[in-house]
């Protein structure tokens, strides 16, 4: 598409910006006299082929009279050229013969011309010429800057789209997915797991002693402190299928597609490392403790009439397993 922008030319539908080249200066004194009493027509000329593209790309013409014998160029590759580059690619283009040849008039064509014309032509002709291929051009314009607008706004309201989905399924604390989202993808991956019989692994992740933890360091320390867990929560989850969540107050949940126990159980184990690793002080079980996670695992490979509720409950009985036993550990049911 030509870098000629719609604000660039003139408003008024016959309205044109006309680049003649041609090697004879007779040729260009007598197409501006013809032109000259015409309204809101603009005449330049360009008497050196070698500087044509870049004369046109400088006045961004409308209409480009093209001389097709020039000494040192041939007029057809100049019009190729025009073609070529995407600055005048798409400008209207008439090429100029001394001679009515269908031979040439054809190759003229096929090099890209729009028109041809025996010069000089008829200064009505000319002009009726000039004026409707510069209306076909300025049309052209203004509908590729529609589209463009167009694409614009759509790709905005994408955006726009994408990050009101993203808040709609993010927890508002942690930026995690929300339980929503969370019960919406486990749904999906069940599914999935169910038609390809692969195994489906769900980590139920809390946060021990926590309600001691908020009684003693207040909401705000509590709410920063399950904000570094959940960071944690996401480093663990490495794989693009995984999916992170809070499941609700200080329970947390990772949704592992695809993943054996061994597996679930290899992240679940780093992830419990990781939190301890951070050393947050608490006061329970002891003074001096710091703030640990149990985790559920459970891995299920789905058949038909279950429920990927199944998984819930088994990993929950993990969960109690590892609070049972002690807490700041892995249960498997």
């Amino acid at each position: 598409m030509s870098d000629l922008q719609l604000d660039d030319v003139k408003t008024d539908e016959n309205a044109a910006m006309v680049l003649l080249v041609d090697d004879q200066a007779m040729i260009g004194e007598a197409v501006r006299r013809g032109l000259a009493l015409e309204q809101n027509i603009d005449f330049h000329f360009c008497a050196d082929p070698h500087q044509a593209i870049a004369q046109a790309i400088r006045i961004k013409p409308t209409v480009i009279l093209q001389d097709l014998v020039m000494p040192g160029l041939d007029g057809l590759s100049l019009v190729r050229e025009y073609r070529n580059h995407p600055a005048t690619q798409n400008i209207p283009i008439i090429v100029l013969s001394t001679k009515e040849d269908p031979l040439i008039k054809s190759a003229a064509f096929s090099a890209g011309a729009n028109d041809y014309l025996v010069k000089l032509p008829d200064n009505i002709e000319l002009v009726a010429r000039i004026r409707y291929h510069s209306r076909s051009y300025m049309t052209l314009l203004q509908r590729d800057a529609a589209y463009r607008a167009l694409r614009v706004s759509q790709q905005q309201l994408l955006d726009t789209n994408l990050v009101l989905q993203r808040l709609m399924n993010s927890d508002g604390l942690t930026g995690l997915s929300n339980r929503r989202h969370f019960d919406e993808y486990l749904e999906l991956e069940w599914r999935r797991a169910l038609r390809e019989q692969t195994q489906l692994s769900l980590l139920m992740i809390d946060v021990d002693y926590f309600k001691s933890y908020n009684d003693t360091f207040g909401h705000l320390d509590g709410d920063e402190a399950l904000r570094k867990v959940a960071g944690a929560i996401r480093d663990a989850s490495s794989r693009p299928s995984d999916l992170p969540a809070r499941y609700g107050g200080e329970e947390f949940a990772i949704v592992l597609p695809n993943t054996s126990q061994g597996g679930a159980r290899l992240v679940a184990e780093k992830l419990r490392m990781s939190v301890e690793a951070m050393k947050i002080p608490h006061i329970s079980p002891v003074a001096g403790s710091s703030l640990t996670i149990s985790i559920g695992l459970a891995t299920l490979t789905p058949q038909q009439s279950s429920n990927c509720r199944e998984l819930i409950s088994a990993a929950d009985k993990g969960l109690y397993l590892a609070k049972k036993n002690g807490r700041n550990r892995v249960g498997i049911e």
